[in-house]
């Protein structure tokens, strides 16, 4: 059991590819450009159906420091600056020390440079060393291959499979859910000189 706030403090988080910054009012405005105009095959690869507008992120955006059984973050290039996508723990369950875990990036050509790894290592880092969290788990659409090697990559297993979860153009997709346990994680990185 962790405090039922454990996620109120949530810090920016600096490796060597990205820079994570708490999603707010100020960095959200990244997201409202992005997410009103979103990238057709990155709605696909996330299922998201629903558009949002301009107002609607700008409120949900300005939320989020006030709520605290989640931690979102804007996800910056260290290299440029440029905002890359958003990433966030959520769903905190304090009683049993877990919480589910998403990423986006914004554009396709972001994709595949290794951006979502780095952010994903970041927060699992922080999830794990800093909160105190035991299990971290998501689920990704089965035709999203190259997200299920990077969540690989960063410690997630494969435990499951919710069949015919999503319905996108006129087929039923599986999601594939993932999760890393705290020891597993531990031992995942083990050998890496950066801990």
């Amino acid at each position: 059991m962790i405090a039922p706030d454990a996620l109120r403090d949530q810090p920016a988080l600096l490796g060597d590819r990205v820079r994570l910054e708490p999603l707010d009012a100020r960095t959200g405005e990244h997201l409202v450009r992005d997410y009103v105009d979103m990238d057709p095959l990155v709605r696909r690869l996330t299922g998201t159906h629903r558009r949002f507008g301009e107002e609607e992120l700008r409120r949900w955006t300005a939320s989020l420091p006030d709520q605290h059984d989640r931690a979102d973050w804007m996800i910056f290039s260290r290299e440029d600056g440029e905002a890359l996508g958003e990433c966030a723990l959520l769903d905190l369950d304090h009683h049993n020390a877990n919480a589910g875990y998403r990423i986006s990036l914004f554009r396709m050509e972001q994709t595949g440079h290794g951006y979502g790894t780095a952010a994903t290592d970041l927060v699992l880092r922080y999830a794990f060393e800093q909160v105190g969290l035991h299990r971290v788990g998501l689920e990704v659409f089965e035709f999203n291959e190259a997200a299920r090697r990077s969540y690989a990559r960063s410690g997630f297993r494969e435990e499951g499979v919710w069949r015919e979860h999503l319905y996108w153009d006129g087929q039923w997709h599986d999601a594939v859910l993932m999760s890393v346990l705290a020891r597993e994680y531990a031992e995942f990185h083990a050998d890496d000189p950066h801990r």
